[in-house]
């Protein structure tokens, strides 16, 4: 005989005109039976994916004395409350209500249950004939009463938009949603291992920031009220922890933490992200290189299991060594035209522009090779790739390259058309710095909104004493997207940002 399909208990919302009203009144009853629907405690022993591997080798029909406590949220009903499935943050387990095992008025307490509800029960391990692990029930406790009903649940939550605004009962009907927000859990607690084990020290940096600077982006703003002083939400935690280098806090430190950019939202961009950035003293950009590449494969061996990821219609190969191929090489590949050979931004420009690719009067040589870069090489850039030497021009943090001045030692690892880290040996001349930053303040004055400012304190600082360092970045959001097969940021973030509903 088949299984029957899964049914509210008749007395359930299912069969009310309004389901609150309907769970209101079962909730009145309860109260007014002397039973409080939302006591403070109930004594769990076990979580179903506990009891599900202790007696995987019950045989079918299998009964045992073994008394254990449950709790979970009722999911499913069937035969008037005589199977409930019930499902807690490991899984399912059922539950098995029936006369032989319980009083008439354990049995009544079932007409006051619905689908949404949060019980406990106690009980011992059985296995049904059907090979179902379940807990023949002697009592059952509301824990907490319902007020709204779950989502249909062969349609479940459908509407996109909802899912992310109520990312509750997505977490409730969705199990991949639930799988894939603790796969980012593991991947930051394994990227904290890792940075722990390599000797760095963990630090935590302010997010209000007086001066905007770290990265170039357009920040948020917000006003102090006791300073009366606007401040900026970071952008970048650089510069607070290049002070502790300079200060010498430690060797290496690193900060996982939210950064905020008031910048464009897409299925690559939230404007509150997730990034880890550390700095190494004694590290030049090729170290740094060397310590993101073997960063990420070791965490794409611990949570995956294989430095082999699928991801859409491709399969993602992380195995080592990664190619390292500077910017303008690989502009130069993309269009047979060699960007260091012009001498003058008009002269790229032009260049652009025969490619199809736009450019605005404004920008600089640096600019544009980034431009033509972003236009014809990163949609192809699959594999994980280095993309090193960018231009001094976008650089305004980064040493420059010992080999050609108008570069810095800086570099962008991209994988799946993504950049996912960035980093570089890290500029310590205060002079120099403070050139950069007047470049920067012209360009926000003549219109550059994500321009940074001039940061007197941090060139403070550095004229006190950088050692040779160097940093990096790497964004968690896309990382656990890939990790995790995610075409969408929001996907991986628990409460992503949105547009507030009218």
């Amino acid at each position: 005989m088949s299984r029957q399909p899964a049914q509210d208990n008749p007395s359930s919302e299912s069969n009310a005109t309004d389901p609150r009203e309907s769970k209101l009144r079962k909730l009145k009853m309860l109260e007014e039976g002397g039973v409080n629907p939302y006591p403070p405690k109930f004594e769990r022993t076990h979580l179903a994916a506990c009891l599900q591997a202790t007696y995987e080798s019950l045989e079918n029909g299998a009964e045992t004395e073994d008394n254990v406590a449950v709790a979970g949220r009722i999911r499913a009903m069937r035969n008037n409350g005589m199977f409930i499935d019930l499902h807690d943050a490991s899984g399912k387990i059922q539950v098995f209500c029936h006369a032989d095992n319980m009083s008439a008025e354990e049995l009544e307490k079932l007409k006051t249950m619905d689908l949404g509800d949060i019980i406990g029960a106690h009980g011992t391990i059985r296995r049904t004939p059907r090979g179902e692990l379940s807990v023949k029930v002697t009592d059952v406790v509301m824990l907490t009463k319902s007020l709204l009903p779950l989502p249909e649940k062969y349609h479940g939550l459908s509407d996109i938009e909802q899912r992310y605004r109520q990312r509750y009962l997505d977490l409730i009907m969705n199990e991949h949603a639930k799988k894939t927000l603790r796969t980012r859990s593991k991947i930051i607690t394994a990227i904290r291992k890792y940075m722990d084990g390599m000797g760095a020290v963990e630090v935590e940096t302010p997010i209000l920031h007086p001066i905007m600077g770290g990265a170039t982006a357009k920040p948020f703003t917000t006003h102090h009220n006791a300073l009366d002083t606007d401040f900026y939400l970071r952008v970048a935690p650089e510069l607070y922890l290049k002070r502790l280098i300079v200060g010498g806090f430690a060797d290496a430190v690193y900060e996982i933490g939210r950064n905020f950019r008031n910048e464009g939202i897409s299925v690559r961009h939230n404007p509150e992200f997730t990034m880890i950035e550390a700095y190494h003293t004694g590290f030049d950009y090729n170290d740094v290189m060397d310590t993101v590449e073997a960063l990420v494969c070791a965490i794409v061996q611990d949570v995956h299991g294989s430095l082999k990821v699928p991801y859409g219609d491709y399969e993602v190969d992380f195995t080592g060594p990664w190619p390292r191929k500077s910017m303008a090489t690989l502009v130069a590949e993309a269009t047979d035209i060699d960007f260091l050979r012009f001498e003058t931004a008009e002269e790229a420009r032009r260049a652009a522009e025969d490619l199809g690719v736009k450019t605005e009067p404004h920008m600089n040589w640096g600019q544009v090779l980034e431009t033509v870069f972003e236009a014809q090489v990163e949609p192809g850039l699959i594999q994980p790739i280095h993309v090193t030497d960018h231009p001094l021009d976008i650089s305004p943090l980064a040493k420059v390259h010992r080999d050609n001045p108008r570069l810095t030692e800086r570099f962008e690892t991209f994988i799946n058309h993504w950049e996912i880290g960035n980093g570089y040996s890290e500029l310590n001349d205060p002079q120099e710095q403070r050139r950069r930053f007047e470049q920067q303040v012209a360009a926000a004055e003549a219109g550059d909104e994500e321009a940074q400012m001039l940061d007197e304190d941090f060139i403070s600082a550095l004229e006190y004493g950088l050692p040779p360092t160097g940093g990096w970045g790497i964004g968690v959001d896309r990382f656990v997207m890939l990790l995790t097969g995610s075409s969408n940021i929001r996907d991986v973030i628990c409460f992503p940002t949105l547009r507030p509903k009218e």
